[in-house]
């Protein structure tokens, strides 16, 4: 019987509609995204006076998104540029951009990056870096000296990626205490047991600076204190620095923990850095990873596995917004107006948290979790927890059509003068009905 024969044998035999059917019949539904799903439910609302409070990402006062003008110097000085071509980039990105991403969140007199101790790989954002990071964490890093296991500790609450990266990675990540709801605060002495009652050269996750999604950081005292635990116990430092910039409108003041356990030197640390928020380039994906390593001889091993990884899984890294930045970073007066943009934007946050607590503190005399509403002000960076109970938010949602996430989380950015008013009319409300 020939080839042909046996294979027409074969098929008489398959029902075609039966075998596509059965392909994928065993497939789960997954969950949809939670913050996409508010943003779908946000557009298909017709209510006049509906509101987006769930998306991280910065709007002007009218609501609009909004092209930060050194960048738009930046593309249009790139556009121009006849000697700019559309090949790939190294695995590891754009060198200027990488060294001068390093700079920027380590600081240009950094002694790591002196000594040549920090690897900088350029990355798909901070989602990218994360999970480079996670990815490379688990295939090298000596779990047998931290509790034999491949575990993560990760804030309670943290932005809601974070578990999904290190699962996918075959990281476990465990909780801990981060945030007190009696306080609406930081629960540092739970963040300080933690630290302490973990094995030995744990893995903990430390947000940079305007943490996601509560908005509460450590001051500068307390880094110091939790920087002492990681000396003593050895701990390695996982930084996720996603809101450089955000937090005080001063990008030097927002790298302080950063900076602050890099110069300890012998806390070992890898950073996760993006340049969505600070730089308005959500869609362009530009990131990067920077490991640091304990001595210059370790880095041509970190970035050569570093490469390794990146090859199977991307390839090469996307040019053109790592261009903008590196221009941004490297220029003088891209450099300055990029700092006032920056700062203009946290500024512009920082009003509306001024604005929102005095509406509820003053005109409306708001029922508050704690007993104020001060945590609105203390809060820093994009996010604010305002502390109030899934009951209240559903009647927010419902009723107010003010989109938000069920743990009462808002992005401050999504407020303005247009909509402030109305918000916090509906907190009053909803603080007092629901």
């Amino acid at each position: 019987m020939s080839a042909n024969a046996r294979l027409d044998q074969i098929q008489s035999h398959i029902d075609p509609a039966q075998s596509a059917s059965a392909t994928w019949e065993s497939v789960p539904q997954a969950p949809p995204d939670v913050i996409f799903q508010l943003t779908a439910a946000y557009k298909a609302d017709k209510y006049e006076k509906k509101v987006n409070l769930g998306v991280g990402a910065y709007r002007d006062n009218d609501g609009k998104p909004w092209v930060l003008p050194s960048v738009k110097k930046a593309q249009a000085i790139l556009l121009n540029d006849d000697t700019v071509d559309h090949e790939y980039l190294s695995i590891t990105g754009l060198p200027e951009f990488v060294a001068s991403a390093a700079k920027l969140i380590l600081g240009k007199d950094s002694a790591a990056t002196s000594e040549g101790r920090v690897t900088s790989v350029q990355t798909i954002s901070g989602t990218g870096a994360n999970h480079l990071a996670a990815v490379f964490l688990a295939r090298f890093y000596d779990w047998s000296r931290a509790g034999g296991e491949k575990k993560i500790y990760i804030s309670n609450p943290t932005w809601a990626n974070h578990k999904a990266i290190f699962n996918a990675a075959g990281i476990e990540p465990v909780d801990y205490p981060y945030y007190d709801a009696k306080t609406v605060g930081l629960d540092f002495e739970g963040f300080t047991g933690a630290l302490k009652s973990a094995p030995n050269r744990s893995v903990f996750l430390l947000h940079a600076c305007a943490h996601n999604p509560t908005g509460v950081d450590p001051t500068k005292e307390q880094w110091g204190a939790i920087s002492d635990i990681f000396l003593a116990k050895g701990h390695m430092a996982f930084f996720d620095c996603a809101y450089q910039g955000f937090a005080s409108g001063s990008l030097d003041a927002d790298a302080f923990a950063v900076r602050h356990f890099v110069a300890q030197k012998n806390i070992p640390l890898l950073i996760c850095q993006s340049f969505a928020k600070n730089a308005g380039l959500y869609g362009e994906r530009v990131g990067a990873l920077h490991v640091v390593s304990a001595s210059k001889k370790q880095e041509a091993a970190v970035k050569s596995q570093l490469s390794v990884i990146q090859r199977a899984e991307i390839s090469n890294p996307p040019a053109f917004g790592a261009r903008v930045v590196s221009l941004i970073l490297n220029d003088n007066a891209l450099w300055e107006q990029w700092n006032k943009d920056v700062k203009f934007m946290a500024e512009r946050i920082i009003d509306m948290r001024k604005q929102l607590h005095s509406l509820l503190t003053e005109k409306h005399k708001t029922p508050a979790p704690g007993g104020n509403w001060d945590h609105i002000l203390k809060q820093i960076g994009m996010f604010s927890y305002l502390g109030l109970t899934p009951k209240q938010v559903k009647y927010i949602v419902d009723e107010g059509h003010i989109y938000m996430t069920g743990n009462s989380r808002i992005s401050m950015a999504g407020l303005n003068t247009h909509n402030v008013a109305y918000v916090a009319e509906v907190i009053d409300k909803a603080a007092r009905t629901a």
